[in-house]
């Protein structure tokens, strides 16, 4: 017989720790709670809110009976609202890397009623659409939402967060590959620099490289998000008093950011996804993509630009789409966002 758990219990009156917030993440039986956290500009613990669903569906114009591709899983919003378009004819493939999430997205996905035949889920990298294009055959409409969930930002197991404590790991796929923390021992000082440079444009790369190489010749282990994040803060010694907070804040999710993309070879990935999109598109097919910082941005428009020259794209987005204010002021995640579209001729 099963035993039963007693749930988490916390001091004060609200609960401050993600393992603590046990309503909001059961969204089905608390759904007040869960809507009073969205109200207040807050995301739930272990949820993510849908960034810009209207003018995604817009951009895909889907049509009952397609077949459409979601190559960035996550928790599963988007691929819901793309499903509900189809009115039970056609079928969306979601594609993810993390085995952890994608397990529970599925299994909501499942309980909503969307079996086999109208939603396929496969745990592939979405650099590899070629191969899901192989068994499915080519797709009328794709999105691929370049974000990193809420789920894996908050959970503090993860180590996406400069805020809270936890392992400096950044997977998305935390069976796979090295963590950031075996990461950062594996490189050179001056490789470390470049990748603050290169991955997040960050302006004290040098002070941050040379504070954390330091650390890490003394024994630090450099194993934990607090142990960064106390060594950027550390590095950035000589910004002004008043300035200090602010600099810390944004410096230290710029280098949380650039070891993500190098741990996860974000750049890779979306080369080779780019590359393969329209051979994985029928005629007149569709594509929306979220980007949510400059670098990823400037090699979507690249590759649209490029391919529509060549006339691979009948028509791109000439400029960005952003969310609106109301969107912004409610899930403050999604002020860095731009959509960006293209049709396959």
């Amino acid at each position: 017989m099963e035993q039963h758990k007693r749930r988490v219990h916390y001091s004060g009156k609200y609960p401050k720790k993600f393992e603590e917030k046990y309503k909001e993440q059961n969204p089905e039986k608390y759904a007040d709670t869960v809507a009073h956290v969205i109200s207040k500009g807050s995301t739930p613990a272990g949820m993510h809110i849908s960034i810009m669903v209207k003018e995604i569906l817009d951009v895909l114009k889907i049509q009952p009976g397609e077949q459409g591709l979601d190559c960035t899983l996550g928790y599963g919003g988007h691929t819901r609202k793309m499903l509900e378009e189809l009115k039970g004819e056609g079928c969306v493939y979601g594609l993810d890397v993390d085995p952890i999430e994608s397990k529970k997205t599925v299994e909501r996905l499942r309980n909503t009623g969307f079996d086999e035949n109208m939603f396929k889920f496969r745990l592939i990298n979405f650099a590899n659409i070629d191969k899901v294009c192989e068994e499915a055959g080519k797709f009328d409409f794709v999105l691929a939402d370049l974000g990193v969930s809420s789920m894996q930002i908050d959970d503090p197991k993860r180590g996406f967060s400069y805020k809270i404590d936890g392992p400096l790991d950044l997977r998305l796929d935390p069976e796979h590959g090295q963590s950031a923390a075996e990461r950062l021992h594996d490189i050179t000082l001056d490789e470390f620099k470049g990748m603050l440079i290169e991955n997040s444009d960050e302006p004290y790369a040098d002070e941050i490289a040379n504070k954390v190489f330091n650390l890490m010749k003394k024994g630090d282990p450099m194993d934990t998000t607090t142990a960064l994040r106390n060594a950027v803060e550390s590095a950035l010694w000589k910004v002004p008093k008043e300035e200090k907070a602010d600099a810390v804040k944004k410096s230290c999710a710029r280098t949380f950011q650039a070891l993500r993309i190098d741990v996860n070879s974000e750049f890779e990935v979306l080369y080779a996804f780019l590359e393969k999109l329209p051979g994985i598109l029928n005629p007149g097919g569709r594509v929306a993509v979220l980007t949510f910082h400059s670098g990823e941005d400037r090699l979507v428009k690249q590759s649209f630009k490029a391919l529509h020259k060549e006339g691979v794209y009948s028509e791109i987005s000439r400029d960005v789409t952003r969310p609106t204010p109301e969107e912004q002021r409610l899930n403050p995640r999604s002020k860095s966002t731009k959509l960006r579209w293209a049709v396959k001729s």
